[in-house]
């Protein structure tokens, strides 16, 4: 990344232009955080209501956790080719094309005849996720000083912990009552809202002049920038192990009733508002090592959880731990940032594809735990071998990467 000190592009180098009050800088993230909290709508009700789907869709669970990793497979694909495709576009324009193809993919997810179809909409769906969060974070980061960048980005990402708080809740509430197929409408009708708003309030920056797509491909030849994402690749895995499966848990393991479970999914996303903000705030202050300790963090939660999982109260407080560890993509987002030269949409972009391959691989190493009759609490410890061997991960990055590390 330039140095702030004697860059001529205040965009480029993440010095607010002087026209931005405080309060349209707000607005701006307020604006970029609506299409983060659709997403996490979409991303992680669709877990919420996985048992319903699968019994509409005639599936078991476990097979019906495969459309969850189609929609994580579509990020991973999606982002680096919409990141390079878009290289030379105005960073507002792909917002709103990227929130179009999203509307469409739940829309037609709500839709879906058949399970294979299913797949193959959820896939759609995710393709967009991972360019929209990048191109935003970039914005984000734009839109402040150097020394705030990490808490910008948390604020976008901030939409996407909210919508598991609020959104979650009230969309598994109301899919509960009319079906889960209102799940992907409700996405649809705020992935537009998105749209309109990010046409009337996104900055009008042009695109960077000399962006390319062959200087978006010069991401790949960093260490640092592949290592980066390996952790958040295998270490966010252990959230989504036990996530995608909580709600079978709390059904045939903790007894609790079906009106309860957005409550919990409720205290998830609270532990992931939480962890949030704090991690914005570590990765300015502390930078990389704030994604190790987070790593820890979701390792000690993680085993907590098969213990707990048959006291209703116990699960409260250790989802709550659990979800804490989702701050890990602000922190790994700003590090891709100082690692990632010229091509730092690609870099942006391939963060969200880490983490949503995190989301393929923990519900399918869960649901292969759970097929084989280890039982549903045994997603807790596939989380904690993810999240530790996302630690090993990190730790060879913090090694390597140390003489090189920006300010």
């Amino acid at each position: 990344m330039a140095d702030a000190s004697s860059c001529l592009d205040p965009v480029e180098c993440g010095a607010p232009p002087a026209s931005r009050s405080p309060a349209r800088i707000a607005l701006v993230l307020a604006v970029l955080g609506m299409g983060g909290f659709a997403i996490g709508v979409t991303e992680f009700a669709a877990m919420s209501v996985l048992p319903a789907f699968a019994a509409g869709l005639g599936v078991d669970e476990p097979t019906a956790g495969h459309v969850i990793s189609a929609y994580a497979a579509g990020v991973v694909v999606g982002a680096p080719i919409l990141a390079v495709l878009g290289a030379r576009a105005p960073r507002w324009l792909l917002l709103i094309g990227f929130m179009a193809l999203f509307a469409v993919g739940n829309g037609l997810s709500a839709l879906a005849p058949t399970y294979e179809w299913m797949l193959v909409f959820r896939f759609l769906s995710g393709v967009p996720h991972g360019a929209y969060f990048g191109v935003a974070a970039l914005v984000a980061a734009s839109l402040v000083p150097l020394r705030l960048r990490s808490r910008a980005v948390s604020t976008t990402l901030l939409g996407l912990t909210i919508g598991t708080v609020i959104g979650v809740p009230a969309v598994n509430a109301i899919s509960q009552a009319h079906g889960w197929r209102w799940t992907f409408a409700i996405v649809a009708g705020l992935a537009v809202l998105t749209m309109s708003l990010v046409a009337m309030f996104a900055p009008r920056d042009p695109a960077h002049r000399d962006a390319t797509p062959l200087r978006e491909l010069g991401a790949l030849k960093s260490g640092q920038v592949w290592l980066t994402l390996g952790v958040g690749a295998i270490g966010f895995g252990g959230l989504f192990a036990v996530y995608a499966y909580l709600a079978s848990t709390l059904t045939a393991v903790t007894g609790a009733a079906p009106e309860v479970l957005p409550w919990v999914f409720g205290v998830f996303g609270l532990g992931m508002v939480a962890g949030n903000l704090v991690a914005g705030w570590a990765a300015d202050r502390f930078g990389m090592p704030a994604a190790g300790g987070l790593l820890l963090w979701s390792a000690f939660a993680l085993a907590l959880y098969p213990f707990a999982a048959p006291h209703l109260w116990a699960m409260f407080v250790v989802v709550f731990l659990i979800g804490g560890g989702g701050g890990l993509g602000s922190v790994l987002q700003t590090r891709l940032m100082d690692v990632a030269g010229d091509a730092q949409t690609l870099a942006a972009a391939l963060n969200h594809s880490a983490f949503n391959f995190a989301n393929a691989l923990g519900p399918l190493m869960a649901g292969m735990a759970v097929a084989a009759g280890w039982g549903w609490v045994s997603t807790g410890w596939v989380g904690v071998g993810l999240s530790l061997a996302g630690f090993l991960i990190w730790v060879v990055a913090w090694r390597t990467g140390r003489p090189s590390r920006t300010a």
